[in-house]
């Protein structure tokens, strides 16, 4: 198999990339179990990627059930370098409207019944997350949707994504409450991707796609399921232009990126003093620290 440097998450409405060529499905197994669904891997501009639909390709996965360390482990796996996340959110501010694009370099954690972390069981690793996604593969997912102009889409460059738990959406109270912080846009499923991105030395970059207002909006209904369906087409369509774009820059000029050494300071246990069960289910995050 091909060195795959680029991974692909698609979210909600996003479950398959039609551009892809020499495509083969490979299922994978890890030390934290099976991830969300097959990896589609495959050529795009010529280039190796792989792609993993989050909640599956039948969408038969809730937020809090996805296999969160699995998807990103598994990655790590395939040799992937640079991660771009495509989720569907709502907006929160009033110029972030339906079908807008966001690139957020910030998150709120409003989950509760979340793991995120590959550490433990005898090992202690604190990751710098002030700045929780990659600014440079930020910037080239920014520039990539600058780039296409595509109709009824504003890019909104920045911005803070609150992750809630889901899967019911906001009372309007919370959706208030969350403007009041604020915040640019929720959604469900991109804050574990990204600590554990950081935790596996990938640079990580999320293409919010915004499906719609949330609740707050007092001159829109609130979201529905049928609201969002039919945005959530539309957006699909438009991420996967963007992400072509991006995997062209990606392969003429990969940036260096911070993720790739997180945790070269991270780790405080002596790594002679971990349990060898431990160390053999990171051995992967762990390799080029063990002399």
């Amino acid at each position: 198999m091909k060195e795959i440097k680029i991974g692909i998450i698609g979210g909600s409405g996003l479950y398959k990339m039609e551009a892809l060529q020499e495509v083969e499905e490979i299922y994978l197994d890890t030390p934290f179990g099976k991830p969300s669904d097959a990896f589609i891997v495959g050529t795009l501009e010529g280039t190796p990627v792989a792609f993993l639909a989050r909640h599956g390709r039948n969408h038969h996965l809730t937020p809090t059930e996805l296999p969160f360390r699995a998807n990103i482990y598994a990655m790590k796996e395939l040799g992937v370098e640079y991660l771009i996340s495509a989720s569907a959110v709502g907006s929160l501010q009033e110029d972030i409207k339906p079908l807008d694009m966001v690139v957020p370099d910030q998150f709120i954690d409003r989950t509760q019944q979340r793991i995120s972390t590959f550490f433990g069981e005898g090992i202690v690793a604190h990751i710098a997350f002030g700045d929780p996604v990659c600014y440079r593969l930020a910037g080239i997912v920014a520039n990539a949707v600058e780039r296409l102009s595509l109709p009824e889409v504003a890019l909104h460059r920045g911005g803070t994504y609150v992750c809630m738990e889901g899967p019911a959406f906001s009372t309007k109270a919370e959706s208030s409450l969350y403007r009041s912080w604020g915040a640019s846009i929720i959604g469900m499923t991109n804050l574990q991707e990204a600590k554990l991105a950081r935790e596996a030395e990938i640079a990580y970059a999320t293409l919010a796609l915004v499906t719609d207002y949330d609740c707050w909006h007092p001159e829109h209904d609130s979201v529905t399921v049928e609201m969002i369906v039919e945005n959530l087409h539309r957006n699909a369509s438009n991420a996967q232009q963007v992400i072509q774009e991006v995997v062209k820059t990606l392969v003429t000029r990969p940036p260096e990126s911070d993720a790739h050494s997180a945790l070269k300071y991270a780790i405080l246990t002596p790594l002679a003093q971990v349990p060898v069960a431990t160390k053999e289910k990171l051995q992967l995050l762990l390799a080029k620290y063990i002399e």
